[in-house]
């Protein structure tokens, strides 16, 4: 008798123990996916504000120019709605980095009717800086 309810306690260890296990390594596998997700998110997005940036220069460039920027006005449009899912993105999965997300947006936005050539780079500039600040944000969040 005491062998059959060691044996039975011994099983009863085991299913809870491979229970356990199994239960940690799903928390692990979910946790490293929404990891991977989320940095594919940040990646995404500061491509879409770099795309955007140039996109912007050229834009702005032209007009300050006098140069006809209807082509380049069409392209910035397109671009600027290509950061909107990334940014969604990042706001949802590392809020802990929207803010950071969110001026990095806002500064690629600003380049648009910049008054001269230095305000326009002075707005460029704000804008790397700012894309970097989400590197560093996403990049601490995504370490912790």
């Amino acid at each position: 008798m005491l062998t059959t309810l060691i044996a039975v306690l011994g099983t009863l260890a085991g299913v809870a123990i491979t229970s356990a296990y199994q239960a940690h390594t799903i928390r692990t596998t979910r946790k490293e996916a929404r990891r991977a997700e989320a940095q594919t998110a940040i990646e995404t997005l500061m491509a879409a504000l770099a795309d955007h940036r140039r996109a912007m220069w050229v834009r702005e460039d032209l007009r300050l120019r006098g140069k006809d920027w209807t082509q380049a006005r069409a392209e910035s449009h397109v671009t600027r709605s290509a950061i909107t899912a990334p940014l969604t993105r990042v706001q949802i999965l590392l809020p802990a980095a929207a803010t950071a997300a969110q001026n990095a947006a806002q500064a690629v936005y600003d380049l648009r009717n910049a008054d001269n050539t230095t305000a326009l780079t002075e707005a460029r500039d704000n804008a790397i800086r700012a894309a970097a600040e989400l590197a560093t944000a996403g990049g601490v969040v995504l370490a912790a």
